[in-house]
C-alpha cells in the first residue's frame, strides 16, 4: 500500500513497572532522517528505537519523543553537579547586575536546569527497560503507519483523478492535431489563390509544403509517450513499498513531453490544452513529494 510521509502516533503504558510515553511524528523528506529525545540516563534506547522504526519506514523525517519513568524499579542516586551549578548561578547573578534585572534567583529556578543534577542509575536493567520502551514504541509506530497509509490512499485517489483529466485532454490533442494540418493546407491554398488568382496550383508542391508542416508540428510521438508515462504511474501507485522517487522521475518525464508538445504546436487550441495538462502535472508532482 502506498504511504504518505506525514503521520503521527502516540502511546503510553506501564510495562514491567516502567511507565513509558512514546510520541512520533513524521513529515516528508528526500531520505530517512531520524531524531530522538530521550532521558540522558536511557540514551542506549535511541539506536534501538531507530532500528525498530527504520524496519517499517524508509523515507521521511521522523521525530520521536520518549519519556521513561522507572519509579522504584531501580535504585537511583542524585547528586549536585557543583561545577556546573556554580558557573550557572554566577552567570545568572551577572545577568541581573549587567542588565539591571531583579535578582530573583531561587532554588526552584536553578533546579529547573537538568544539568544541575547528576542522576545515576547503577542498577538499571537495560533489557527490561528496552522491553518496556519497544512494546510502547511499536504501538505508537503502528498508529503512525496507519495514518501514513490512510493519507497515502487519499493521495493515490487524487493523483488518479488528475491522470484521468490529463488523459482526456491528451485525447483532445490527438483528435485536434490532424485538423491543424488540414486547416494549414486550406490556408495555404487560400493565400495562393489570393496571390495568383485562377492560375493552376501545383498540387505536388502544395502536398510537399503541407507534409513539411505536418512533420514539424506532429505531436503523436509525444502524446504516445505521455500516455505510456501515465500508465506507468498508475501501475506504480498500485505497488507495495516505497515508490516516491520513481514516481517523481515519471512525473518529470510527463512534464517533458507536455513541454515538447506545446513548443511544437502552432495551434492556439492545443496550446491551451497543454497549459491545462502542465497545471495538473505540477499538482501531481506536489502530491508525489509526500509519498514514501
Amino acid at each position: 500500500m502506498i504511504k504518505s510521509m506525514t503521520g503521527y502516533g502516540r502511546c503510553e503504558d506501564v510495562v514491567n513497572g516502567v511507565r513509558v510515553v512514546v510520541e512520533m511524528k513524521s513529515v516528508n523528506h528526500r531520505y530517512f532522517e531520524f531524531s530522538c529525545r530521550v532521558p540522558r540516563a536511557f540514551a542506549f534506547v535511541e539506536d534501538k528505537l531507530k532500528a525498530l522504526i527504520q524496519a517499517r519506514i524508509s523515507r521521511g523525517k521522523l521525530d520521536a519523543f520518549v519519556t521513561i519513568d522507572t519509579g522504584d524499579v531501580f535504585d537511583t542516586s542524585i547528586s549536585i553537579n557543583h561545577t556546573f551549578t556554580k558557573g550557572y548561578v554566577a552567570a545568572l547573578t551577572q545577568l541581573a547586575e549587567v542588565y539591571g534585572l531583579k535578582d530573583d534567583i531561587s532554588v526552584s529556578l536553578v533546579a529547573r536546569n537538568p544539568e544541575v543534577f547528576n542522576i545515576k542509575n547503577d542498577s538499571i536493567d537495560e533489557k527490561l527497560v528496552w522491553e518496556a520502551v519497544s512494546s510502547v514504541a511499536e504501538r505508537a509506530l503502528e498508529s503512525l503507519v496507519c495514518m501514513r497509509e490512510a493519507e497515502g490512499k487519499s493521495l493515490v485517489k487524487d493523483i488518479n483523478s488528475r491522470i484521468d483529466f490529463i488523459k482526456e485532454n491528451v485525447e483532445k490533442i490527438e483528435k485536434r492535431s490532424p485538423e491543424t494540418v488540414r486547416e494549414y493546407r486550406e490556408k495555404i491554398e487560400q493565400k495562393i489563390k489570393e496571390l495568383v488568382g485562377d492560375i493552376h496550383i501545383d498540387e505536388q508542391r502544395l502536398l510537399a509544403e503541407t507534409a513539411i508542416f505536418a512533420d514539424r508540428i506532429a505531436v503523436a510521438e509525444e502524446t504516445v509517450r505521455l500516455n505510456n508515462h501515465m500508465q506507468q504511474l498508475r501501475t506504480l501507485l498500485c505497488n507495495d513499498g516505497p515508490v516516491g522517487r520513481k514516481a517523481d522521475f515519471i512525473v518529470q518525464e510527463m512534464n517533458r513531453e507536455a513541454n515538447t508538445t506545446g513548443s511544437k504546436s502552432q495551434d492556439l487550441q492545443i496550446n491551451r490544452i497543454v497549459v491545462d495538462i502542465k497545471s495538473e502535472i505540477e499538482k501531481i508532482r506536489e502530491q508525489i513529494q509526500n509519498i514514501e
